[in-house]
């Protein structure tokens, strides 16, 4: 039995971690003296002390930790990198839009070129969701989200969000990250059928779109748009993949509230209205409908358009 101070040596916890650890059912004595409460470990507990102390260093959550010291089950810390390599990732976008704030607002102009046709398709499978609340400015837009050479567009009125992602030329250390009031998206909507190609410029105030001679131009919309990865990120739990047609006929001749029970443990209920309106952005004759769960959102994709999906959030019947 070792005690609680050359526990601590042995492990390269302190002690007062020791005693936290042991409080949080984390890393338990093997035996506490019931009238002194002092601590006393066994030998085999010296390699889940070190364990804990790592893993603590790379910012594991307790229960986390619990479920590794139990499971010994190396796709926990598999998990836990994604989490890692996900936050960095977001840690970069921020402090990219934190650089560009700290940017004189006459920056050189940014132009990337864009297909027509995808990026036509792009705004039809967004537009929808986009809010015309007054209330909240920095929905009633398009956000035009430039990384690693994808344009995603994000549209939400905070019930329902979609997202489709476009390839854009030569634009691989490029990072642009502006919301298009849905003017401007319409009018480059427009715009997109009248070439085979789009130039998009951004700057620190204004947003324009260039094809076939012919140009749009308007303001940013100068508001923070909300983490839609966040909501990305729910886990999938139930899948079913559907066809659209029908899909589409049964919610048209449904009640006003959509309850989706096309298998038993994929039930949920959505907006009637908006799920019409996803369904027809789709423009798919094929979709796979995903659930996280009896309160997460329902999220609807395109299995032949890769990038693009809709997200419905869950309301009461």
């Amino acid at each position: 039995m070792r005690s609680i101070g050359e526990m601590a040596r042995d492990s390269g916890l302190s002690v007062s971690a020791l005693r936290f650890y042991d409080g949080a059912g984390v890393l338990v004595p093997a035996w506490t003296d019931p009238q002194t409460g002092y601590r006393w470990y066994g030998d085999g507990q010296v390699g889940d002390a070190r364990l804990v102390a790592r893993l603590r260093r790379v910012g594991m959550p307790l229960p986390e930790i619990r479920r590794v010291l139990d499971e010994r089950d190396g796709r926990l810390l598999d998990a836990h990198l994604r989490r890692l390599e996900v936050g960095l990732a977001d840690a970069r976008r921020e402090l990219s839009s934190v650089r560009a704030l700290l940017e004189p607002e006459d920056m050189t102009m940014t132009r990337l070129n864009v297909s027509a046709v995808e990026l036509a398709a792009a705004l039809d499978a967004v537009r929808f969701a986009a809010s015309g609340d007054p209330e909240r400015p920095s929905l009633c837009g398009v956000l035009f989200d430039v990384e690693d050479g994808v344009l995603t567009l994000v549209a939400t009125d905070r019930y329902r969000l979609a997202v489709s992602r476009v390839e854009v030329e030569e634009a691989a250390s490029v990072r642009v990250s502006v919301i298009v009031p849905v003017s401007l998206v319409d009018g480059i909507r427009e715009l997109a059928d009248a070439g085979d190609v789009v130039v998009l410029a951004f700057d620190g105030k204004g947003v324009a779109a260039t094809a076939a001679g012919r140009r749009v131009a308007g303001e940013r919309l100068d508001h923070d748009f909300p983490d839609y990865r966040q909501l990305l990120r729910v886990e999938t739990t139930h899948r079913v993949t559907v066809g659209t047609a029908e899909l589409r006929e049964r919610v048209a001749a449904g009640p006003e509230v959509s309850v989706l029970d096309l298998v038993p443990e994929l039930r949920v209920a959505v907006n009637r209205e908006f799920l019409l309106d996803a369904l027809t952005a789709a423009d798919s004759g094929q979709l796979v409908l995903e659930l996280g769960g009896p309160i997460a959102p329902l999220a609807i994709r395109s299995p032949d358009r890769e990038g693009t999906m809709s997200l419905l959030m869950p309301i009461r019947q």
